[in-house]
Parts: structure tokens; C-alpha cells; sequence
């Protein structure tokens, strides 16, 4: 663990090839692909991963307003001077200001920073009910507007059925006719009472590494998350507001103990929702 300051902390991950994944142990795999602890309060902690540098991170403002500086892997002076970063609050309601606006997130909004936006700090309107802001970044070639995108105004999708387990209502903040990124890609998926599974059927997207956050999870409940080749597949047992790396090799997929959310991220080479490679049922093992 790396500090920056006194409200800031970072790790780093390197990346890790699918032969030396799959003779990892349990522990192994919980070291290099799973991210535990990311809402602390009263500080930011953030992930800079080696997969399409991404970088996954959690702020929880309580009192005063957590000011987000730049980490020494980034290699530069502030945080998003070749960066864009999204921040999803699933938390109290929440207020994030950039390059001298504010912004006023509910629970389930989310903010879009564009590239070279400054003086960013994250607040929660209330320290009994603090804001969690789920932070996601990736390296950017271009400046895009910044912009809130509040969880009514996300393109919605109703999905799957009770007989699958799967029904689930899916809601794109990233898509190819709203807020433009240079390349990342977020959105967020809610499964319906009595529906465990996410994406099964799987697939994998070589172009695009991926990160979920698991969450409105009950303290007893756990997500079985799978990942690994499709014939070499392992899992992770992860608990409330706990996320997962998932390398382009990688299925990542998942069923739960009870039903609950999550957030999904991309970064790489598109942003093409449909530009994955279908696995098929009797591939897996």
C-alpha cells in the first residue's frame, strides 16, 4: 500500500497471463484480481491496474471534501491531465466538484470527467448518510466534456426471465448516442428478486479488460463470481461492495446467494457493445 497523502491510498497490479492464473490457489487469485476495502470513510483508496492502465477506486467523504491528487504511477501533475474518470455514487447523496462546477449526484448517478479537468474533490451532502463514489479512469487521447448522467436518464434495457434465474433490468450510462469518452465504457445491471445469474451465456472481449463492482449485496450474502479461460475456469466468493479485475482472456460472470447489482466497466480498444466473442455453453468447464 502507497500513500499520497494523509486521505489517499493506492496499490498497483500487475498483469497476469492465463497460463499463471490457472495454477493459482485460491489466495492468489483473491491477490491479483479481487479489490476488498475500497469505501473507507474519510478517504480515497484507488487500483492502477496493468490491464489498459485502469484505474479502480473508491472515495467516502465524511467531514471535509477529499481532493483528488494525482498517485505517482500516473506520472503526472494532477490526476486527469491524460486521464478521463467516472464516478458512480452508491451511496447518501453526494457532490462532486470539477474545473469549477458542481455537481449533485443521487445514489446511482454518475459523473463523466473529461481529460484535463482540475481542482476535482468529492463531498457528502450529509456525514450521516455519506456518498460512495465508485471511481473508474483510463488513459485519454482527447478532451470530452464533462457531464452528470443521472440513473433516470440512462439508456435502459429489461432483460432475461425468472425461469433462467436472469431477469434483470440493465442501464447503460456510456452508449454510442449519449455522453462521448475517449474509452471508457460504464454501466449498471439490477437483478430482480429471485434472479442470481449475470451474464451466463458468457463471452469474452480480447479488445477490453473489465472491472465489476458487486453491491446492494445483504452482509450474509455472497456473489460466486467465475472467471478464467472457458475451459479453465476458477472463482472468486466475493462479499458487499467488493470488485474484481477481468482480463480480456477472461469469462467474468457470476450468481449470487440472494439477487443485487453491479456496476461494469471497459476500457481498450472500442467502445462497441456488441464487438464480443460468444462463448457457448458447452465450452465451459
Amino acid at each position: 500500500m502507497n500513500h499520497t497523502d494523509n486521505h489517499t491510498d493506492f496499490t498497483s497490479r500487475f498483469a497476469i497471463d492465463p497460463v499463471t492464473a490457472a495454477a493459482m490457489g485460491t489466495d492468489e487469485l483473491r491477490h491479483n484480481f479481487l479489490i476488498e476495502g475500497l469505501f473507507q470513510p474519510g478517504r480515497i483508496g484507488l487500483t492502477y491496474t496493468h490491464y489498459d492502465r485502469m484505474i479502480v477506486g473508491g472515495a467516502m467523504p465524511v467531514g471535509t471534501p477529499l481532493p483528488l491528487q494525482a498517485i505517482k504511477p500516473i506520472g503526472t501533475k494532477n490526476f486527469l491531465d491524460r486521464r478521463e474518470m467516472i464516478a458512480v455514487n452508491i451511496g447518501g447523496a453526494g457532490i462532486v466538484k470539477a474545473g469549477g462546477q458542481s455537481y449533485e449526484l443521487q445514489p446511482r448517478d454518475m459523473l463523466y470527467l473529461g481529460m484535463g479537468a482540475d481542482e476535482v474533490s468529492f463531498a457528502s451532502a450529509s456525514p450521516a448518510e455519506p456518498a460512495k463514489f465508485y471511481l473508474l479512469s483510463a488513459p485519454a487521447h482527447q478532451s470530452h466534456p464533462s457531464q452528470l448522467i443521472r440513473i433516470g436518464d440512462a439508456k435502459r434495457l429489461d432483460l432475461g426471465s425468472q425461469e433462467t434465474c436472469n431477469e434483470r433490468s440493465i442501464f447503460q450510462f456510456i452508449h454510442a448516442e449519449g455522453v462521448k469518452t475517449c474509452q471508457l465504457v460504464v454501466g449498471m445491471t439490477e437483478l430482480a428478486s429471485g434472479s442470481v445469474w449475470n451474464t451466463m451465456p458468457c463471452h469474452l472481449h480480447d479488445r477490453r479488460m473489465e472491472a465489476y463492482l458487486y453491491f446492494d449485496l445483504p452482509e450474509t450474502a455472497r456473489v460466486f463470481h467465475f472467471m478464467g479461460e472457458p475451459d479453465e475456469t476458477r472463482h472468486l466468493v466475493m462479499r458487499n461492495e467488493e470488485a474484481v479485475l477481468s482480463p480480456g482472456w477472461s469469462i467474468h460472470s457470476g450468481a449470487g446467494t440472494s439477487n443485487y447489482a453491479f456496476i461494469w466497466a471497459m476500457a481498450g480498444d472500442n467502445v462497441d457493445y456488441t464487438d464480443v466473442d460468444p462463448v457457448a455453453m458447452e465450452e465451459l468447464r
